[in-house]
């Protein structure tokens, strides 16, 4: 076997031990990781079918579930979407990414993700009710991916991801990597296996301003006439916290439904698919999609995550457990080899309506 093929599989081998040992379900953990935004799928294809296509997405979006599949990209590619996030809250969130074709097989990307929560009310211990203007969070995740196609079925990746989160004198500044593999088998390439470990780095604090305080220092009795004292400040050290790392192992088959007189005809396509996340600071989640494909014009899913306990009073996720999307495709430009597409999405959760993501995605 060929050494640029040992090295995928190896790293697949690596991954897979690892997870036996360091990623299991652990809910005794909840609410003790930060940076939850890692969590949040910002496209809108990929979040149709719940995200169970981690074996077989491709391209930018291949970048938040197993970021292998960037490999796929042809020349470029550029992606925007808006997400509506828990309709109702005021919470938006925009996506934008850019791939680009390097060397034979190689592809680098740059995603940038900024979710902005709206303008908040700033209250201290002296004003509760506020009065004092306003602050806005804002979140940013910043990623840098490099994917490799190391033979027709073998196909791994890296990201190496900056995360920000800030308030207006409050901060913290993070790292963390994300690294798959995918491979494809069958006669027509029609089965795929992926593994993806996600959010994996150093843990992250806060720091800034709005960890300093000022008081009075009192010398003497305070209940006499000796009392005296001075203001000092002083500076709060913020808890360590970890990121939500997570295991991604996914699965699916393509079926095309019409036949040729090759016995095969990829007018009419349908994928099933179905995933495992393992996560570190939650329960486990199951995953599993179906998407319907006429050629390549016209795409329509549908998804379902499981975890414990959702969709009922002891859920700890606001996800109910239905998504569904659907992706209008068109081609152009000389032999038709470019495209531009519109991407869809709807997350059923409770309390509030539901999350909604648009997107744009052009190849070239």
């Amino acid at each position: 076997m060929k050494f640029r093929k040992i090295i995928p599989i190896a790293l697949l081998t690596s991954m897979l031990i690892c997870s036996v040992g360091s990623y299991a379900g652990n809910p005794e953990r909840e609410g003790s990781a930060g940076a939850q935004e890692l969590l949040i799928n910002p496209f809108a294809a990929s979040s149709g079918w719940a995200g169970a296509n981690t074996s077989n997405s491709h391209g930018l979006e291949a970048t938040f579930l197993n970021v292998a599949g960037l490999a796929y990209t042809d020349k470029t590619e550029i992606v925007f979407s808006r997400t509506n996030w828990l309709g109702g809250a005021g919470i938006y969130i925009n996506n934008f990414g850019f791939s680009q074709h390097i060397g034979e097989t190689g592809v680098i990307a740059l995603n940038i993700m900024a979710l902005n929560a709206g303008q908040i009310m700033t209250t201290t211990t002296a004003e509760p009710e506020g009065g004092l203007g306003t602050f806005n969070p804002q979140f940013i995740n910043i990623g840098l991916s490099y994917a490799k196609k190391f033979s027709d079925n073998i196909f791994g990746g890296g990201t190496f991801r900056i995360i920000q989160e800030q308030i207006a004198n409050v901060h913290a500044t993070g790292v963390c990597i994300d690294a798959g593999v995918q491979y494809h088998t069958g006669k027509y390439d029609q089965f795929h296996l992926g593994i993806a470990l996600r959010n994996v780095g150093p843990t992250m604090s806060f720091s800034g301003d709005g960890l300093a305080f000022q008081t009075d220092i009192l010398n003497g009795n305070q209940y006499n006439n000796t009392v005296a004292g001075y203001t000092a400040s002083f500076q709060n050290h913020s808890a360590e916290f970890e990121l939500p790392s997570l295991l991604n192992m996914g699965l699916s088959y393509d079926f095309y439904l019409t036949k040729d007189s090759a016995g095969l005809k990829k007018e009419h396509r349908l994928t099933v698919a179905a995933n495992f996340q393992s996560n570190s600071f939650t329960y486990d989640q199951y995953q599993l999609g179906m998407e319907y494909g006429f050629k390549k014009y016209f795409m329509v899913r549908a998804g379902y995550m499981y975890e414990k306990g959702i969709g009922t009073a002891t859920t700890s996720s606001a996800f109910t457990g239905p998504s569904c999307g659907a992706t209008m495709q068109l081609p152009f430009g000389k032999a038709k080899r470019s495209t531009f597409a519109v991407d869809y999405s709807y997350r059923a959760t409770n309390p509030f309506s539901g999350v909604n993501t648009f997107g744009f995605r052009v190849n070239l």
